[in-house]
């Protein structure tokens, strides 16, 4: 993980202020505001703000101005009841802003969720650092041959040694020539006189999509919740799946009583269909289901076993 002198300055200064404050409170993420948690080789992800916490969910729901005389353990019961039952605009009661940075192709897939606010740097008025995302080896898996979007076997060997190298070399030439495209030497000025640079809007297409980008991204805890849904579960692209499992601590440690119900109804949980569910009372019944007499087709025949397998 890398942060600028400038962010690290950020960070110091903000987290060595203090300011007296009549909003509720949320211990927990008090703690982690500000700090960079590691993800990836050079990624991160930081709290910058947050609004509201348990409290505010139970408020929104009893549409009540205090927190009254319910106790703790019938708060909690009351978010498990409001997770158990799909009820969201609650949750939307919490927001949270994230400084994040993560590796351009992570990015892409990372915007499909247009639930956020983002503010994305700009390659059009600054120069991307000379950062890449480089795999673990044991990250670098086959394409699997029964899923068009999964992964298979780890590669071995020469194999592995090769993907890695040219993932470096590629990386490398492409930023070198980035930056000689763009003719900028450290203090802006040109570094051969004798050319002009070609403008940075054009240059950064050069760029692999390994590269390094950094955002900050909005968010109430609602549609949060239904990332960390998709991007927390084990299939999802571990790139972007490490990011998704950073944001778990994170909400863990501001609504300790929501992302207990959510990992409890929604994380940990599996959704049946009716006819998987007319599967599963004739299996209780004594009856034996086959996928020729299920009424469902082999592939959600096949997602059903691996949900009763676990």
């Amino acid at each position: 993980m890398t942060l600028s002198p400038e962010q690290q300055a950020e960070i110091d200064a903000a987290r060595a202020e203090t300011r007296p404050t009549l909003r509720p409170v949320s211990e927990g993420i008090e703690a982690l505001l500000y700090s960079a948690i590691p993800v990836l080789d050079h990624g991160f992800v930081r709290v910058v703000d947050y609004m509201g916490d348990d409290a505010a969910i139970v408020q929104a729901a009893r549409v009540s101005y205090g927190a009254g005389t319910r106790k703790a353990r019938d708060d909690r019961g009351l978010i498990r009841y409001l997770m158990r039952h799909w009820h969201s605009t609650p949750f939307e009661m919490c927001e949270i802003k994230l400084h994040v940075k993560l590796p351009i192709f992570v990015a892409r897939q990372w915007i499909r969720h247009r639930t956020a606010n983002v503010n994305e740097y700009s390659a059009r008025y600054s120069i991307l650092d000379r950062e890449f995302y480089i795999p673990q080896p044991e990250q670098l898996a086959a394409q699997s041959r029964s899923n068009r979007q999964g992964r298979g076997s780890v590669l071995q060997g020469e194999e592995a040694e090769t993907v890695l190298r040219l993932l470096r070399e590629d990386s490398t030439r492409g930023y070198d020539n980035y930056q000689w495209m763009l003719n900028e030497g450290p203090d802006g000025a040109p570094a051969d006189e004798g050319r002009a640079g070609l403008a940075r809007e054009l240059a950064r297409m050069n760029l692999t999509s390994n590269v390094y980008t950094q955002w900050y991204w909005k968010i109430d805890l609602h549609n949060l919740f239904h990332f960390l849904r998709l991007r927390a579960d084990p299939h999802a692209q571990y790139e972007i799946r490490v990011y998704a499992d950073a944001m778990c601590e994170i909400a863990k440690a501001w609504v300790p009583a929501a992302y207990e119900a959510f990992e409890e109804y929604r994380l940990g949980a599996v959704q049946f269909s009716s006819s998987a569910m007319s599967c599963l009372r004739r299996m209780l019944a004594g009856e034996t289901v086959t996928q020729e007499n299920s009424g469902m087709s082999a592939g959600e025949w096949r997602e059903f076993q691996a949900a009763l397998a676990g």
